[in-house]
């Protein structure tokens, strides 16, 4: 993990998104605020090691909300360009958004790995909801990556079921088309049951489902690992040909 801690470096300092950034400081009337953070630590610093992503820290003043609420628009109106682009050049064509999944330090308070991936999504904000307003504006499916459970990493504070869970719900609650997609990890019973469960949750009123699912196959290596007796029944599961109330 230690490549994945945090990845902090904001993405914002071409010319293109300085002019930008300017531009927005100056329409907010703090000129000086038109800069990227200077106390987000290094590429791979914990969030509790920096002035912005720490408790309390800077991502939650007035400069803090205003750059971060700045670069995470600054993706979004992207996205809608690139959609706008293609719904007009791909018209008769399903368009399918891919949308990762950034569980690391989702149990601390910055949400710092989300922070610098562009989601807005701190504990007291909801990052995903503009996104898939735009999504919606253009009826794609949202397709998300489940997790398996060796991806919970304590050390880093993640928290997969967490993020799966708001993502998820927050697309059906738009009413976008959700898929999924299994991450790389996802092979044996305890990960594959885990993803049943996101896809077609018991205890969800409303009886929403994954419109469809991507299998991803393992690799070569690991091939010999997968138990196909427990990849069958999650096959079943999925297509309901047999009922997952029923797992041990």
């Amino acid at each position: 993990m230690d490549n994945c801690f945090l990845v902090n470096h904001v993405q914002c300092y071409d010319k293109y998104l300085q002019q930008n950034l300017r531009k927005a400081a100056r329409l907010r009337g703090h000129s000086f605020w038109a800069r990227g953070p200077d106390n987000a630590g290094q590429y791979n610093s914990r969030p509790h090691e920096t002035g912005f992503f720490s408790e309390r820290g800077d991502y939650d003043s007035y400069y803090g909300r205003f750059f971060l609420q700045w670069y995470a628009q600054s993706l979004i109106d992207h996205a809608d360009n690139v959609l706008s682009l293609a719904s007009l050049a791909l018209e008769d064509i399903k368009i399918i958004v891919k949308v990762p999944g950034v569980y690391w330090w989702y149990k601390t308070a910055s949400h710092a790995a989300e922070l610098t991936a562009g989601y807005y999504n701190p504990t007291n904000q909801d990052g995903y909801s503009p996104i898939f307003e735009v999504l919606k504006k253009y009826s794609v499916t949202m397709k998300f990556v489940c997790s398996g459970p060796n991806l919970e990493d304590h050390e880093a504070l993640a928290d997969p079921e967490g993020l799966s869970w708001q993502v998820i719900n927050s697309a059906w609650d738009r009413g976008l088309s959700v898929a999924g997609e299994n991450a790389l990890s996802c092979y044996d019973r305890e990960g594959c049951m885990r993803i049943v469960e996101t896809a077609k949750p018991r205890i969800d009123p409303d009886r929403r489902h994954f419109s469809f699912f991507a299998y991803q196959q393992p690799s070569s290596l690991l091939q010999g690992t997968i138990c196909f007796s427990d990849l069958d029944y999650f096959i079943k599961c999925m297509h309901g040909d047999v009922s997952s109330d029923l797992l041990p």
